[in-house]
């Protein structure tokens, strides 16, 4: 796998500025103190430099994170190394000290891993890191873990037949990423990284190299920078700190450095002296962008609390300017799609401001003209003592949540915090600290703090990079491309058009300036077996409550009946389809959506509502102490819509304009043949957004299919799961949930006939300009549902997955990802579908499918290898038992069966239900499903011009 490094967060971005006279003068903080490592994680380095983080955790139980990080990406390789860093990569799983080539997949697989979902690795620019989650519960299986990661660090055998398999892989691997974006940054990032080094070290390589490396290229890159002092060996989990230490140190201090080490060394990025601007177009382009890229400027990691508190004024600046640069958005007329300002971490030790939007039909022009002079405001009069303290408030909150939860965040998380602070020394003080810092340090921050940090950092006619990339067609409704004089010219000029404060509204505190009339709660019944409280309220509303230890602070909700988009005519299938994302857009009750951010400021909820394809749903979550906003926003999703015609105009405009070019991508072109084929060109099947659908739909009518079924809360059942005390909420339910009107509504769906073809299909698609093609086998029609054959579905599904991956992957060497997906399916009628896609080479098209369906075959006249059903089953049993401690889960099984009418408790017989599986049971459903004469085949080619 793939990253280029771009790191996300408040945390690791800051900047050196003088501090305010408030900070300066608060007695109760050192600001120069550094900021320590908190006492939740052991830190340590062995005697041959490798450094370990250790933190006992509890979350998920009787389970390890383990991770090897090493400092050393693609920016490191030779020029005969090209893409090798990442081809390293691939070869820590192709034979080592202690596994043979396919066998380490396999052995994990059967202690229950997935590869790809929970064994992973990837390359970047700087690093490489290998992922490795295991079960304690195996004492076995913790110390095997230990030596994968050994293994990894320092045991690869770079077999030379190994390595020649491989290409193939990689080469496929490469093949996936070409395409308009690949294209257009091969012209991009040469200007946006200055000509460093890495320009041309994307971690994917050449293909060229990916080819023909020699073999001691690879193990030259191994033996130069897979070192210990260039390692970090993270465990997080279910384990003793003193048992994890005993282990690093049994598996890696016999690790050496090489002698006469090579430097790791970090590229420069120059810093940019003079204006500059490139256009770039491509025809499958699907957005025309712009960027305006600044100077780059230090990216200081914290150490001490000044620069702490500097950190926490680059998040609100960014909160404030976001906030500001998203009002654009909902302009009658939004001079881009979408867009905005913010601080971007580049690579280790640099970051830079950055101006960037999605253009709309007005072009480049509108939009720099709109974000230029967004940024001046902000630098020239600052922000308000409101968006002041509303970042405070949202910051604070981020944090107290976390606290909350310091007992029950996932093993995972806390890893990815680890790395973070090797890589690049983002300060690890635990949250505890980090709370009780933000509390002391926050307050301190000024509006003229904040006000002269914008001065400080946002650039003021600075030099820049201007670039534009999209599509080289004409549009209807968009400008001509620029060049790039013209891009400059239009920065110019807004840079020197005077700029006014800007002011906001006051706004009411409250949601609701008045409860609702209540009502009453008329029966409950407890379900013992499954710890939960029904209830109905005197409006017939049903209620589920599930209260849970799982996480301290953490309420979700959800609600679901039929009816939805089925119930529309087909004339308003385009009004249905967009109904839910127009009434959000144009606010709640008596607030816009930005106002509503403003009164939700420092509050940890959220409520959505929406008509699904044969359901009415709405979900939602909350914590504890704002539980009763939370309830008033779900009473306010019921009764009228509040209406907006300013912003229903610039959601219409700005998806017409952001869907201009939606076909111009041969992905999309063959996902809607794929559709259209399978489902007879049904108009009721919808296919990649046009924007002539946007031009069909009509707020009023909108209005009307969103108010008709949310005018009553008839039929729904009300799911809660979480950190909640039954007994105080029950007044919640009485006022918010029982008082909300009940008239007689349609609580059906209409089936509309969407039925898969029937018999043999093949069809052939031409499209794109780079030799890339796919392969989709869909198998499709009427079943007899039940869960215990949904089971045996899924079985099938996942036994599938592994040969493709062993098979078409690792020993063909035909494809680089695909495989199956789909199962049964009750509703609208009780069906299956199951869609088996393998992107590959052209030239492999034909070898891909008789491949996929050899082992089709061999399924069925066979069925499974027993150990094949086995790794299933337990990777099964591992993901249940962790699903079980997550209110998540439990909320979707809940909602689930209050709206089909299941029994609930059918989740406590699930383990016994997947051991009950047996071979012959697969065996007999791919007999069943997987029909020789009933399937849908689809093939992509590029178009016959395109590039070999």
């Amino acid at each position: 796998m793939l990253q280029l490094g771009i790191r996300r967060g408040i945390r690791s971005v800051c900047i050196v500025v003088l501090l305010g006279v408030n900070a300066l003068a608060h007695a109760a903080l050192n600001l120069a103190d550094p900021v320590p490592i908190g006492p939740q994680v052991q830190t340590g380095q062995l005697a041959n430099g490798l450094t370990y983080y250790i933190q006992k955790n509890s979350l998920p139980e009787k389970r390890l994170e383990l991770r090897l990080v090493v400092k050393a990406g693609s920016v490191l390789e030779d020029e005969d190394q090209r893409g090798l860093a990442h081809f390293v990569e691939h070869m820590a799983f192709n034979g080592s000290t202690h596994f043979k080539k396919h066998e380490l997949v396999s052995y994990l697989q059967s202690i229950g891993l997935k590869f790809g979902a929970d064994l992973n690795a990837y390359t970047s620019f700087n690093e490489t890191v290998y992922i490795l989650p295991l079960p304690t519960d195996q004492r076995a299986a913790v110390e095997k873990g230990f030596d994968v990661l050994a293994d990894w660090a320092g045991g690869l055998t770079f077999a030379d037949a190994d390595i020649d398999l491989e290409r193939g892989i990689v080469l496929e691997e490469l093949r996936l990423g070409k395409g308009a974006q690949d294209r257009m940054n091969k012209v991009l990032l040469p200007k946006i990284f200055g000509g460093s080094k890495y320009a041309d070290r994307l971690p994917i390589g050449t293909e060229a190299s990916i080819k023909g490396a020699p073999y001691a290229a690879f193990k030259r890159f191994y033996k130069d920078w897979y070192r210990p002092d260039l390692m970090a060996v993270v465990v997080v989990g279910d384990i003793e700190p003193g048992d994890a230490r005993a282990l690093i140190e049994a598996k890696f201090a016999q690790l050496k450095n090489p002698q006469n080490a090579r430097p790791r060394t970090y590229p420069v990025l120059p810093v940019r002296t003079v204006s500059e601007a490139v256009v770039v177009t491509d025809k499958e382009a699907t957005n025309n962008v712009m960027q305006m890229l600044y100077p780059v400027t230090a990216d200081v990691p914290v150490r001490t609390l000044a620069d702490m508190r500097q950190q926490m004024l680059n998040a609100l600046l960014s909160q404030a300017l976001g906030q500001r640069m998203q009002a654009l958005t909902q302009q009658a007329a939004p001079p881009f799609v979408g867009g905005g300002s913010d601080f971007t971490p580049m690579m280790p030790g640099y970051r830079m401001f950055t101006s960037s939007a999605v253009l709309g039909r007005l072009g480049a022009q509108p939009a720099i003209a709109a974000l230029v002079q967004e940024n001046e405001r902000a630098r020239q009069f600052g922000f308000s003592a409101d968006e002041l303290e509303r970042g405070q408030k949202n910051l604070l909150r981020t944090l107290e949540q976390a606290f909350a939860e310091r007992e029950k965040t996932p093993s995972a998380e806390h890893a990815e915090e680890y790395i973070r602070h090797f890589l690049l020394q983002e300060s690890i003080p635990g949250i505890a600290n980090e709370l009780a810092y933000s509390r002391e340090l926050l307050p301190t921050i000024s509006l003229a703090d904040l006000n002269a940090f914008a001065r400080s950092t946002i650039p003021e006619q600075a030099a820049k990079l201007v670039t534009y990339s999209g599509t080289d067609k004409a549009q209807a409704n968009t400008p001509v491309t620029p060049s790039g004089p013209q891009l400059l010219a239009a920065v110019q000029e807004a840079e020197h058009v005077p700029v006014t404060a800007k002011a906001e509204k006051s706004l009411p505190a409250r949601l609701m300036q008045t409860p609702p009339q209540s009502g009453t709660i008329t029966a409950e019944r407890r379900n013992e077996a499954l710890d939960l409280t029904e209830l109905v309220l005197s409006n017939g509303v049903k209620v589920i409550l599930k209260s849970t230890d799982f996480k301290n602070d953490q309420i979700q909700m959800a609600a679901a009946r039929f009816g939805g988009q089925s119930l529309a005519p087909e004339a308003d299938k385009f009004n249905a389809a967009y109904a839910s994302a127009v009434v959000g857009a144009m606010g709640l009750g008596d607030f816009t959506p930005l106002e509503l951010q403003r009164v939700l400021a420092g509050k940890v909820v959220g409520v959505s509502a929406g008509l699904q394809d044969v359901t009415d749903s709405l979900v939602g979550t909350s914590s504890h102490g704002d539980l009763e906003t939370f309830f008033q926003m779900l009473h306010l999703k019921f009764g009228a819509v509040r209406r907006d015609e300013s912003l229903f105009k610039s959601f219409a405009i700005r998806f017409q304009d952001a869907t201009q070019n939606a076909m111009a991508q041969p992905e999309a072109v063959y996902g809607d043949a794929l559709q259209s084929t399978l489902y007879a060109q049904h108009p009721r099947v919808l296919l990649t957004p046009r924007p002539e659908d946007f031009a069909h739909i009509d707020l009023a009518r909108m209005q009307s299919l969103y108010e008709r079924r949310f005018a009553s809360a008839k039929g729904f059942t009300f799911v809660f799961v979480g950190s909640f005390n039954v007994d105080e909420v029950k007044p919640l339910l009485a006022t918010y949930l029982a008082s909300l009107p009940t008239p007689d509504v349609p609580t059906q769906f209409v089936d509309l006939g969407i039925r898969p073809v029937s018999g043999v299909v093949k069809k052939e698609v031409r499209a794109g300009s780079e030799a890339k093609a796919s392969v989709d086998l869909v198998f499709a029609g009427a079943a007899d549902y039940s869960e215990a054959e949904q089971l045996r579905v899924r079985a099938m599904v996942e036994v599938i997955n592994i040969k493709i991956i062993d098979v078409l992957r690792e020993k063909l060497t035909l494809i680089y990802g695909g495989g199956m997906g789909g199962g049964l399916k009750r509703l609208p009628y009780a069906s299956y579908n199951l869609t088996l896609s393998l992107p590959c080479g052209p030239e492999n098209i034909d070898k891909v499918i008789a491949a996929a369906w050899g082992e089709i075959k061999k399924l069925q006249d066979a069925g499974p290898d027993a150990a094949d059903l086995d790794k299933v089953k337990q990777n099964w049993r591992v993901a249940h038992r962790k699903s079980l401690r997550e209110n998540g889960f439990w909320l979707g099984q809940l909602n689930t069966a209050a709206l089909m009418g299941d029994d609930p408790a059918k989740v406590l017989s699930y383990e016994k239900d997947v051991s009950a599986i047996t071979p012959a049971d697969v065996q007999a459903v791919a007999k069943r499903y997987l029909r020789e004469d009933n399937y849908v085949q689809m093939t992509l080619k590029p178009e016959p011009t395109a590039v070999k």
